[in-house]
């Protein structure tokens, strides 16, 4: 039985929902006055840093998502849903290539912010 410590679960980085383009970067520029965060443009988001997301549109979550590393994608689903959550099979679709799974989003939201699995970087 896999723990949450075998899994190398951990933070990459927070999204926040902003309602338009615009107001993304004005939260941007706010984290740059107050951290010195230079923004990124990343098509659809804006880095402000590589740890803070802001979306150009709404996005998942009432708020926001929050994105979690993991040793092994599969396993970490498997753990997950063993506890009782449920993937979400709609924002659920970003494949490598070889038709290996990317990313996956869950149903649930924890303070208003959705999560997915992302397999961690070797």
């Amino acid at each position: 039985m896999n723990t949450w410590e075998d899994l190398g679960f951990r933070i990459l980085h927070v999204g926040i929902n902003a309602d338009n383009e615009e107001a993304a970067w004005k939260l941007a520029d706010e984290f740059d006055q107050a951290f010195g965060f230079t923004p990124r443009d990343n098509h659809l988001t804006i880095f402000a840093s590589p740890l803070i997301e802001i979306m150009k549109q709404d996005g998942p979550g009432t708020k926001g998502h929050i994105a979690l590393g993991c040793n092994n994608l599969e396993d970490s689903i498997a753990y997950l849903i063993e506890r009782g959550l449920h993937v979400d099979e709609e924002t659920t679709k970003k494949y490598d290539p070889d038709g290996k799974l990317r990313v996956a989003y869950f149903k649930e939201e924890i303070g208003g912010f959705k999560y997915h699995l992302k397999e961690n970087q070797k």
